[in-house]
This record gives C-alpha cells, structure tokens and sequence, in this order.
C-alpha cells in the first residue's frame, strides 16, 4: 500500500491510497458491508454510487460462515464480487456494541454469539488470521473500544490492553500485501490520546485509525480530539476516522486533516425513513410529503431521484415495500460520497475554506455528480 498526498489546504488533504485491488482517492467515504454486503444493494450499486473502498466486520464474517469458507471460496472479494479494496475492522467495536456478551482479558475477548448464543473467543492473533483469511487490503489489530463517559483509571486500563494487543498483532501478522493500520485510542483524556499516538506511531504501522469516537461524548470534544490525534500522527500515512458520522461530521473531520471515514448512517437511517440532502436531513414517512411531486434532493442525480418522488417513496415506506429502503440507501450514499468528492473537488481547487462555508450556510451545496463508473471519471492529478 502506498499513500500519496496531492494537495493541501491548512490541515485539510487531498490524497490518494493505492491497494492491490485499486486506487482511492481521498477524502473517501467507505460504505458499510458488515456482513459481506452494504444492505439492499448490489457491487455495481456501489460503484454507480461513486464507492471506491468499502468495509467489512471481522466478528460477523466470523461467526457467518466463518474466514475459513471465505478463504477457501477464493477470499472475500471473490465472495462478495467486488473487486474494489476492502478494509476491515478488528472487531473491537462489536466487543465494544456487546457489553453484556462478553469478558475482556488480557488474552482477549469471550464472548457468546448474538447470532445463536454459542461461546467463542477473539485474541489480537485470531484477530488477525481471520481479516488476513478474508484478504482484505486494510486490516486492524484488535482493541478495546470504550464507552463515554469513563474514568482516567478505566481509560488507563484500556489504554495498556490496546497498546499491547497492538504489538501482538503485528507479531501475528503473516506478511501479504495487506496494510495494518494502528488504532489510536485514550478517551477524552488529552494526555492519554498523546500517549496513544506516541506508543502506537513508534510500533510502524502503515496507517492510522482513530478509534473511541461517536460514542457519546459532546461533538465539541470529539472534534477537539480529532484535531489534536490527526496533527500529531505522520503527515505521509492515511489517518482514518472510524465509526463517523454525520455529514458535518465528515466537513469538520476534513478539515482537521483526516482522510478515511465509514458509519452506518446512511444505510441505517435509509432503513428508518431519512435522506440526506443538501438542505438537510428528511424523513420521508411525514404526512407533510404524501402529494409531493418532488425528487428527495433536486440538485441529486442518483436513481432514486432521477425517476421518484417523495410522495411515492412515501407510499413505499409506509407500506413496508422493500423498494422504499433500497431506495434511499442508493441516495443516502450518493451523498455521502457526492460530499466526499465536492471536498476532494475543493482541494485541488484551493477552495475548501469556501466550501466548507457554503455547507454550514446551507447556501445550497450541489456535489459533482460520482455515478459515473471508475474508468470514466477523469483523473483529478
């Protein structure tokens, strides 16, 4: 994996990230396929949507059907057709979401399935071996994930377990052309974020992660602790925001100089009824929108809005038709990835101060339109 930065605006960056299964230029947005699929949607989806990178979970894919299957079924590209990178996460965020299934040691994680209750165990080693078995192009070595709010000695304590997890998952890896990225955790705690970065830098991954936000500490906090951990991690290797977030999330996390992101929030919300759109958030089961003859977002050229109207996304939502979640699932990620491409866009333009302006006047933003099929779109350098 190599990574190349393009252009610079203060912190902000423009860059690009090449994998043995292809280039992502950056900012990127990568979609959540936690199970080996981004929900409702097919791999073309994702690439007319503009996707260039998307992520899968190492617990998921482990307990169904297991890495063992996958690798003998050619590896998780293969399995899932996408041809595209993948990135992984180690799991730590599941053992995190599963507090009440799981013990924390030293030596990793028990925890019983929520897929049929049976026991297993997760090590930084089997880590691993399964994100190394599914032959993804960015993996992660495990870590504790903590909720918020949590006391020094607690974010200590966490602090100790992820270093050294880290350090035993490099002494795990079996070489390949996959990138290990370090996950940065520490809490709320300044000094311990410093630390973490600190120790974790000096162990030489090929990237950086900054883990432990969105998980409920003021959006002031998590922004501040963005700019501190990405200012203090080399300028030369990717720094991605994991598990973030909404789509001003994504501007102020830019701006402090990140390069990655992923959420569920597109696809989750698809699910509950919300678009995102330039004017802001909308949700589609309101009575307000059962005669409204008007595409989700007029300034959006994904399918969705191109051929429908609110009012007949209405009636599917309402109605409980599949169509309605595939449906605002493509929008949701065309704009989310719409967003990332307006910001690489600005860049190389010398424009984000501008952009970023427009987007928190909600001076109606349009995004360049991304659903174009990769070999198309012209090279940005």
């Amino acid at each position: 994996m190599t990574f190349e930065l393009l252009a610079t605006e203060g912190a902000a960056r423009r860059g690009r990230l090449t994998t043995p299964h292809g280039a992502v230029d950056t900012p990127a947005f990568m979609p959540v396929g936690t199970r080996g699929t981004v929900k409702s949607l097919t791999p073309d989806d994702l690439r007319e949507a503009g996707a260039q990178i998307v992520l899968a979970n190492t617990y998921h894919l482990l307990l169904r059907p297991g890495h063992q299957i996958v690798r003998e079924l050619g590896g998780l590209h293969r399995f899932m057709a996408w041809d595209g990178p993948i990135l992984t996460d180690s799991g730590g965020f599941q053992v995190f979401s599963l507090a009440k299934l799981r013990k924390i040691t030293e030596a990793g994680v028990e925890f019983r399935s929520d897929v049929d209750g049976s026991t297993h165990f997760l090590s930084p080693e089997l880590s691993i071996e399964v994100q190394q078995a599914l032959g993804a192009d960015i993996i992660h070595p495990l870590d504790e994930c903590l909720a918020y709010p949590a006391s020094r000695q607690e974010t200590e304590r966490s602090l100790a377990l992820t270093l050294g997890w880290a350090r035993r998952s490099q002494a795990a890896r079996a070489g390949g052309a996959q990138a290990l990225f370090g996950i940065v955790q520490g809490g709320t705690w300044q000094d311990l974020r410093r630390r973490a970065v600190e120790e974790t830098v000096a162990l030489g991954f090929d990237g950086y992660a900054i883990g432990g936000m969105a998980v409920g500490e003021p959006k002031g906090a998590m922004y501040d602790l963005t700019e501190l951990v990405a200012g203090l991690l080399p300028a030369r290797q990717p720094r991605y925001l994991m598990g973030v977030g909404k789509p001003e999330d994504l501007v102020e996390a830019v701006a402090r100089g990140v390069d990655l992101f992923d959420c569920v929030l597109p696809t989750r919300n698809a699910r509950n009824g919300q678009a995102f759109t330039g004017a802001g958030p909308l949700t589609i089961k309101q009575a307000q929108y059962t005669r409204d003859p008007r595409p989700l977002d007029e300034a959006c050229r994904c399918y969705a809005c191109r051929r429908f109207s609110r009012a007949y996304l209405r009636h599917l939502f309402v109605s409980d038709e599949l169509l309605a979640y595939r449906l605002l699932t493509l929008h949701n990620l065309h704009f989310f990835l719409g967003l990332v491409a307006a910001m690489r866009t600005a860049l190389e333009t010398g424009a984000f101060a501008r952009f970023k302006a427009r987007f928190f006047e909600r001076d109606p933003v349009s995004f360049p339109d991304v659903s174009l099929d990769a070999e198309r779109r012209p090279d940005p350098s």
